[in-house]
């Protein structure tokens, strides 16, 4: 397992395609699966659309109408929306990788999302080979 760092800002949608790829070719990692693990409770990771900067504006938009920050949450942190945007965008994310390349859409990306910050984040990386 190795594991992965970055600094964030408030709330984004950090994209993490390049240093996964990095890492898979550093690693030598040639065909299998890539899990990719987040382990916050107010951060997630998502594949999602990777070319226009508009869809990640939009993404953002929807989830602060959807969870807002000053609903009447009962958790006492003041941070309840962030545990539930987590809860619904997922913590981990599996990729095959073929000829030491994740396998992505053309138009996908890696993304780190921060709904809690900022903060120093973790991430880890676990590859499963194939025969």
């Amino acid at each position: 397992m190795l594991q992965c760092s970055l600094v964030t800002g408030s709330e984004g949608m950090y994209n993490i395609t390049a240093e996964i790829k990095k890492q898979v070719e550093k690693q030598n990692w040639k065909d299998g699966f890539l899990l990719i693990y987040c382990p916050h409770t107010t951060a997630s990771v998502v594949v999602s659309e990777n070319v226009d900067v508009d869809v990640k504006a939009d993404i953002l938009s929807a989830v602060s109408r959807a969870f807002p920050k000053n609903e009447d949450y009962l958790h006492y942190e003041g941070n309840a929306h962030a545990h539930i945007r987590s809860t619904l965008s997922g913590v981990s994310v599996t990729l095959m990788v073929e000829n030491q390349k994740p396998v992505l859409g053309q138009f996908q990306g890696i993304y780190f999302m921060e709904f809690d910050g900022p903060r120093t984040r973790n991430y880890y990386l676990k590859f499963i080979p194939t025969p």
